[in-house]
């Protein structure tokens, strides 16, 4: 197992009384994509300005590249890419000139990058950052964080204000970053966004942390629903007793049910008594992360 490019370990921020997060924990590495979900005032933003030590944790551990975040060096800062929920912009300057700032300020001739990617998303430099709508100014923020090719991306609502042709886009350039190794944590509410971007989810609500799982895990534990299609009539009875299947309907030829876990024995069932056709209608991540966070208090200050 690669060591992580990211690593929180019982992270915990209180605002006050208040309480940010509490206890969040689990591990980016590099080559892969987070998805950090969680509804408004989940605590998302708080982990990850913690992340780029903009807050002062109360308790827990934090490290990037094996460094503790709040002892963390000028050079280690020169790895991370960070594009906040609300990017601040020198809005007197142009956006090629804001950017050629923040390149400066690093260290590096980032030039190449910044021209290559203001093609791509349609970002003319040469116009003041004020007189930019929300979603260029989004995309100079994109730019920003992407520019010198980091180690590590903390990307807090990436495609927020981005029109559709934009998104997919910024999609290929994160699936690039993967695959040059990069270890990418990504918050989102654009949830079929997270589905092809991220190799695992971790789900937050209400500061608290509900669960780090692999998506394609994850939709194997949630429930699902078959249609089964046969040639003539079938019984109910059939299909008793077959663990995991559950809310038994006959319409004819047709038996509809719900399933949890592996449909295999189902399936052998299905077929011992003439199945011709099954269709499946698969939780999408949607279902599944309002299913997890429903019910609960959004109601966290530390958003």
């Amino acid at each position: 197992m690669p060591t992580p490019a990211i690593s929180l370990q019982g992270l915990t921020k209180y605002y006050g009384h208040d309480l940010g997060v509490a206890n969040v924990t689990f591990d980016v590495y590099p080559g892969e994509v987070i998805g950090f979900l969680g509804p408004n005032g989940a605590g998302k933003t708080t982990t990850m300005r913690s992340l780029v030590g903009l807050l002062n944790i109360t308790s827990g551990h934090a490290q990037i590249l094996g460094q503790e975040v709040s002892v963390s060096s000028t050079a280690l800062r020169a790895e991370i890419g960070y594009l906040p929920g609300s990017p601040a912009l020198y809005k007197n300057l142009t956006a090629g000139e804001h950017l050629k700032f923040l390149s400066k300020m690093r260290g590096i001739d980032c030039s190449a990058q910044i021209h290559s990617m203001a093609e791509v998303f349609d970002l003319d430099l040469s116009r003041h950052i004020h007189e930019l709508s929300k979603g260029n100014q989004q995309k100079v923020g994109v730019i920003q964080a992407f520019m010198h090719k980091p180690k590590v991306l903390i990307l807090d609502e990436p495609t927020s204000g981005l029109d559709p042709i934009v998104q997919r886009e910024f999609s290929a350039i994160v699936d690039q970053r993967q695959k040059d190794g990069a270890a990418i944590l990504l918050s989102s509410h654009v949830l079929s966004e997270v589905e092809h971007l991220a190799d695992r989810v971790v789900i937050v609500n209400a500061g608290k942390q509900l669960l780090v799982e692999e998506i394609s895990r994850l939709k194997e534990k949630t429930v699902r629903t078959i249609d089964l299609y046969f040639h003539s009539d079938v019984s109910v009875s059939i299909f008793e007793g077959i663990t995991g299947v559950r809310d038994i309907r006959t319409y004819g030829n047709r038996v509809s049910c719900t399933v949890v876990g592996g449909e295999n024995a189902l399936l052998r069932r299905a077929v011992e008594n003439g199945l011709e056709s099954v269709q499946t209608h698969e939780s999408s991540l949607d279902d599944i992360f309002f299913s997890l966070v429903s019910g609960g208090d959004e109601n966290d200050s530390g958003a």
